[in-house]
């Protein structure tokens, strides 16, 4: 195993779905040292909302989300002057994509704009088989990866890549009709919206740049995290004669069925917190009985409201638990070497003054992790319907990870189990299907993984930092020669993949540098390969003989006398 020694307030969405984001404090941090783009609040604010509103959702549901979104907020957001648009270095183009790829109706063959990025500034074009790193979108807009993705755009001069961003099908720009409240109602049209579609997306839209730039033998490498780094490992399993390798930046596709531990994510959080303060561990710990003791009480959801300064005055315990939940998860999936903000919400609940009740050290921790400010919005009602209804149409309806808290003794959070009885009616009430848990692992496989992808799979980095939550459900060991785990002990959600930065510490240089040696070696085969393949067919070609011709001729001829035999037979 390559082993080398990660990111928050955007994460106020992403932490639930998995995807890979930075927090303003971190973004600050980056641009004072030189690096990135100067402003993400924009962004913030819309992955904060989708965090907030997750208490609108039925509640089992809402507790297997629940790691999917996180309210790990910007501790500043007046900055705004940040742009969600796409970089000048980038042409953005738009492909009519096909509805449905995998059947012939009427309605398979609509078609829709899905948006995709290019940017050739440092290609060495088609005649050099130059490659092409492709990342691929995952459940939200490509205009804040193309900005924040670091990894294509830092590592395409040294490869002489063409880099191409691609947008999820429903997501972003990319929706069918163009509306995605449309769409979602629809449900002929949302049935479409699944993995296999979409990587089959990516797979059309892959070829149609080779085409268009005549680069048939430039080989291409796919690139995602999170969600989307299971479809890069997912799209090279299915489409090796596209990809010749991937990259799965904090991809948990083993968090399927039975395979992990339904408490295997808790399990890290609390790790991470108990490695951080033992203190700060124990009060978290016994925290949630004191909460219910609390609401128990006459105008207990008033003392809470106050004591937590809510924006809105709670309904239940349960929203301010779950909106704990969160925070606790986003400080360490995204507990970033530079920020660290799993140190700054310990810190502020250990060093709260010594009459400090458990309450209250828990709100300083919030307000550490959150900011100051008047009032903390736990039930925020404008909400993105792309990014709500996608993320929740995909966990309703293949993408079922079975989390939950479990019943480890040793947890910081409150004994509680996946039930898919009451999650499959949630979704029913949502959507009116039935979840299909086991979808996942027949289509790409997940059981008995080292036998299987030793037996077929090849060119896969499955990258992973061992503090990220998510990483329970990676893969951490090597497979074969080539399917590869690179991890990184002190590491966290998806940080490989965002722009370097001076400070960065040398075991993150060093998990860099392995990933991108390891692509080099697959180029350099797929060249010597090309090479010597193109070359046995010249001296094949160059060596044919009359009588081999004569040989053809015979066996063609004994062919049309048998068929004029049959045929007067008969």
């Amino acid at each position: 195993m390559y082993k080398s020694e990660q990111i928050g307030g955007e994460e106020a969405y992403r932490i639930r779905r998995g995807g890979c984001a930075i927090t303003e404090l971190e973004r600050k941090e980056f641009v004072r040292e030189g690096g990135g783009p100067t402003g993400a609040s924009e962004r913030v604010r819309v992955f904060e909302k989708m965090a907030l509103e997750l208490v609108a959702v039925p509640s089992r549901l809402r507790i297997h989300d629940l790691i999917r979104k996180s309210q790990f907020e910007a501790k500043n957001t007046s900055n705004s002057s940040s742009s969600s648009s796409i970089s000048k270095d980038f042409e953005t183009l738009y492909y009519p994509q096909t509805l449905d790829h995998f059947s012939y109706g009427p309605e398979s063959f609509t078609t829709f704009k899905q948006r995709y990025a290019i940017n050739s500034k440092y290609w060495g074009g088609a005649n050099s088989s130059a490659p092409i790193l492709a990342f691929l979108g995952a459940e939200g807009p490509i205009d804040y990866d193309v900005g924040y993705i670091g990894f294509l755009n830092e590592n395409a001069p040294r490869l002489k890549a063409l880099q191409v961003y691609i947008e999820h099908r429903y997501y972003g720009k990319s929706v069918p009709f163009g509306s995605v409240k449309k769409a979602m109602k629809n449900a002929s049209i949302r049935g479409y919206f699944n993995t296999d579609q979409a990587i089959a997306d990516y797979a059309v839209v892959l070829l149609h740049v080779k085409k268009k730039l005549s680069a048939h033998n430039s080989p291409i490498i796919v690139v995602g995290g999170s969600y989307g780094g299971m479809l890069a490992a997912w799209f090279r399993l299915k489409y090796p004669h596209v990809a010749i390798g991937a990259l799965a930046s904090s991809a948990p596709i083993l968090y399927f069925d039975d395979i992990t531990p339904e408490s295997g994510y808790y399990s890290v959080v609390t790790k991470d917190f108990k490695d951080t303060s033992e203190s700060c561990y124990e009060t978290i710990r016994k925290s949630w009985a004191e909460i219910d003791r609390v609401a128990s009480e006459p105008s207990g959801l008033s003392i809470l409201s106050r004591k937590f300064k809510t924006c809105g005055k709670l309904k239940t315990s349960a929203d301010l638990k779950d909106y704990l939940d969160t925070v606790y998860c986003g400080a360490a999936q995204y507990n970033g070497p530079s920020t660290r903000p799993l140190s700054h919400l310990c810190n502020a609940i250990d060093g709260a003054p010594n009459n400090t009740d458990t309450l209250g050290k828990l709100f300083a921790g919030v307000s550490a992790y959150r900011g100051n400010r008047s009032c903390y919005n736990i039930s925020g009602n404008n909400l993105s319907d792309q990014l709500l209804d996608g993320w929740y149409w995909q966990s309703c309806s293949e993408m079922v990870m079975p989390i939950a808290h479990g019943s480890d003794e040793d947890s910081m959070f409150p004994k509680d189990h996946f039930d898919l009885e009451s999650y499959t009616n949630d979704c029913k009430r949502l959507y009116g299907v039935v979840p299909r848990p086991h979808w996942v692992t027949t289509y790409y496989g997940g059981h008995d993984i080292k036998l299987v992808f030793h037996e077929f799979a090849s060119n896969i980095i499955f990258s992973n930092g061992l503090r990220d939550p998510y990483s329970r459900g990676g893969v951490l060991e090597n497979i074969t020669e080539s399917v590869v785990a690179v991890t990184t002990d002190n590491g966290s959600h998806c940080l490989d993949l965002l722009s370097s930065r001076p400070s960065d510490p040398q075991w993150l240089v060093m998990q860099r540098k392995n990933e991108i040696e390891i692509i080099e070696g697959w180029i350099a085969k797929y060249r010597a390969d090309s090479s010597n393949i193109i070359h046995d067919s010249s001296s094949n070609h160059n060596s044919s003989s009359s009588p081999r011709q004569a040989t053809s001729f015979f066996r063609h001829s004994t062919m049309i006398c048998a068929m004029i035999f049959v045929y007067f037979i008969c």
